[in-house]
């Protein structure tokens, strides 16, 4: 650290600062382009997922230190109990994105905290909620999928002098994975399948 930095929660806040300007300036420079794959690993629910390169401001960046895999599956007692063959357990997709979640309301918070000079001592999101899997075993109809969850909750655990508790609030909703959650999202499916072969006339 230089004698001129300014550091807060791990931020120079000279930079940050600067950075804020330019984004007001420039917003089209700070856009971000984000994306993950998931290839399908010849067991029911289990994939692979990778998260490599991702765009910034219309620029694509990429490097092999940024290639993250992670293996999905589910519960091996639920497994078990379906017929799974040798089931283990795996990180959980809906487990997956619930972790997200608590992990960006700590990003909202943080930054904001440290943008304006509020001292955080202890942060811990807990996220919780409750999963009927009906729909997803076909067992209700895909018109039912609004049921799926229920009582979905996150409960933060904060420390620090001078907080303000709506200040808090409102820094845990402007993280981005609770906007994806909580805002009715477009998701525009796209199906790939092999060309169809035209059969001799």
């Amino acid at each position: 650290m230089t004698d001129d930095q300014r550091p807060a929660h791990g931020v120079d806040l000279e930079t940050l600062d600067g950075f804020a300007a330019h984004a007001v300036e420039n917003p089209e420079a700070v856009q971000l382009g984000l994306g993950a794959s998931a290839t399908y690993e010849g067991t029911a629910a289990h994939s692979l997922a990778k998260i490599d390169s991702y765009d910034l401001g219309g620029e694509t960046i990429a490097r092999e230190t940024r290639e993250y895999t992670i293996p999905y599956g589910g519960w091996k007692e639920v497994l078990d109990a379906g017929g799974w063959i040798g089931a283990t357990d795996r990180i959980e997709p809906v487990e997956a994105a619930l972790s997200a979640l608590a992990a960006c309301i700590n990003v909202g918070i943080t930054i904001n905290a440290a943008a304006n000079g509020v001292d955080i001592e202890h942060l811990q999101t807990r996220v919780r909620t409750d999963f009927d899997p009906a729909v997803l075993f076909s067992l209700e109809e895909l018109k039912e999928a609004d049921s799926v969850f229920e009582n979905l909750t996150a409960e933060v655990e904060i420390d620090g002098e001078d907080l303000d508790q709506d200040q808090i609030d409102e820094w845990a909703r402007r993280a981005p994975v609770y906007t994806l959650v909580s805002l009715a999202q477009d998701v525009e499916m796209a199906l790939n399948t092999p060309a169809e072969v035209a059969g001799d006339d």
